[in-house]
């Protein structure tokens, strides 16, 4: 396996719209497979392949904390299934050290295609359900930070161009 660079806020490449995949082939699997490498060594729970620049309809997510229980999605699609919101704290590994409240459905249900290419239907609340919300945004070009007042998400963009700048 090998571990993907992440792509980091505002690289323009993070608001491309992902394809979606038409065929499952070893070339998905491995994907999947460096995809889960990547999140796990990054400390996450979730990554949408658009996050490593592969702009592809696949989302790898892991929320349980002994990192065993790993799920996929292939072309998810998901559905709000309430008029209730809640706010979330959320964080993400392309916008490193930040962790801002975000507003988000309670419940959802998401039809995707799992590793095998089975079409599955999944019905979440909580933190699976903004995780869902959040890697599909991913794939669709959109950040949590697209939530948040243009002035904070503008700050934000500062931190992290300065950061980039200096040296390793």
């Amino acid at each position: 396996m090998t571990t993907l660079t992440i792509l980091e806020f505002p690289d323009p490449r993070l608001r491309t719209r992902a394809r979606r995949v038409v065929e499952m082939d070893a070339g998905v699997n491995q994907l999947i497979d460096d995809m889960f490498e990547t999140m796990y060594a990054a400390d996450g729970v979730g990554l949408a392949a658009t996050q490593v620049n592969i702009h592809q309809r696949i989302v790898v997510m892991d929320l349980s904390e002994t990192r065993n229980k790993p799920r996929v999605f292939i072309n998810p699609e998901v559905e709000i299934l309430t008029d209730t919101y809640s706010d979330y704290e959320e964080g993400c590994l392309s916008v490193p050290g930040f962790r801002e409240p975000v507003s988000r459905p309670d419940h959802v249900r998401v039809q995707a295609l799992d590793r095998d290419g089975q079409p599955f239907e999944l019905e979440s609340e909580g933190m699976l359900a903004v995780c869902i919300q959040h890697e599909i945004d991913h794939l669709n070009g959109k950040l949590f930070v697209d939530y948040l007042s243009p002035l904070k998400r503008q700050r934000i963009r500062k931190k992290l161009e300065k950061l980039s700048q200096q040296p390793a």
